[in-house]
């Protein structure tokens, strides 16, 4: 299973993330906050808002892909968060 996630920095509630991945969401989570992905280290705590899990991993970076671009982040915004 393939995984595409929304975070939002607990200290720094504008800050959200994006990702993508193939490892169970808890155990990613964990490594967030664990300071182990240079992307996310600086606004750790993270908390995991929200999930998709999919069955092809394609379908999984595109939604990612989709969620980064401008009218994907509008519909984050208004739908998932």
């Amino acid at each position: 299973m393939y995984h595409t996630y929304i975070l939002r920095s607990i200290g720094h509630p504008d800050r959200i993330y994006i990702g993508f991945s193939s490892v169970d969401m808890k155990i990613r989570l964990k490594r967030h906050n664990e300071g182990s992905t240079p992307a996310t280290s600086r606004y750790r705590p993270w908390e995991l808002i929200w999930h998709g899990t999919f069955p092809d991993k394609q379908k999984a970076l595109g939604f990612e892909e989709y969620l980064k671009s401008g009218s994907g982040r509008a519909f984050l915004h208004k739908r998932l968060i």
